[in-house]
């Protein structure tokens, strides 16, 4: 079973390394990072990179896709640039083809959203809108073979979900097991109607500042 994890310039490390450690412990999955060129490939801040061990032609057809999200994304919304192509092809025989947080706007950008339930960040909800998908406030959402999850760390959730469909939930309750999941924050802000305006605009405000630092 091949599950391929791609991989572009200022993606959130996050989002494609916390379904990793759940899909990687899937009985007889193959997890790749895939991306446009083999080498590594910097996250959103620029420093931490991770190594793409093929190319989108040498893993044309996963099993599974995943597009992790970033900031990155946003120079990703043609429907012609290299991911949307890969992601388009892949996509007619995958079991699976998945996003987490902005990469559902990669997925939308590829044609694969039209009409459908589809989530993201909470903060890229117009965005994905815009792209033609209808955007809901769910951690996961799964519309047949497409799922899509939230922002960051619900792409532990969607691993889990995933691990669930491709060897049943036995294997995802021990895997959940294994990696400890077993989330108790310290605060109950995890999202925008939790956290209240004055929060959601100083996260805002932080998304902003770093972006101007990354770039």
């Amino acid at each position: 079973m091949q599950i391929a994890i791609a991989l572009f310039d200022r993606f959130t490390a996050l989002d494609a390394v916390g379904p990793y450690e759940v899909l990687v412990r899937v009985p007889g999955a193959e997890v790749t990072f895939v991306a446009e060129r083999t080498g590594e490939v910097r996250n959103d801040l620029g420093r931490l990179g991770i190594t793409a061990d093929a190319t989108f032609d040498d893993l044309a057809h996963p099993d599974v896709v995943l597009v992790p999200g970033g900031p990155g994304t946003r120079q990703l919304l043609a429907p012609d640039t290299a991911l949307a192509e890969w992601v388009r092809t892949a996509h007619a025989t995958t079991r699976f083809t998945t996003s987490v947080c902005t990469g559902s706007l990669v997925l939308a950008a590829a044609g694969l959203l039209d009409g459908l339930a589809a989530t993201t960040h909470w903060g890229a909800a117009d965005l994905l809108e815009g792209l033609g998908a209808t955007y809901t406030p769910q951690r996961v959402v799964e519309q047949g073979k497409v799922v899509t999850a939230a922002g960051v760390s619900a792409g532990i959730d969607m691993g889990l979900a995933l691990a669930a469909h491709l060897a049943g939930d036995d294997v995802a309750r021990a895997i959940q097991l294994g990696i400890e999941y077993d989330p108790q924050p310290p605060f109950d802000a995890g999202s925008p109607a939790k956290a209240g305006p004055e929060l959601v605009e100083l996260v805002r405000g932080l998304a902003v500042e770093r972006d101007q630092q990354a770039g």
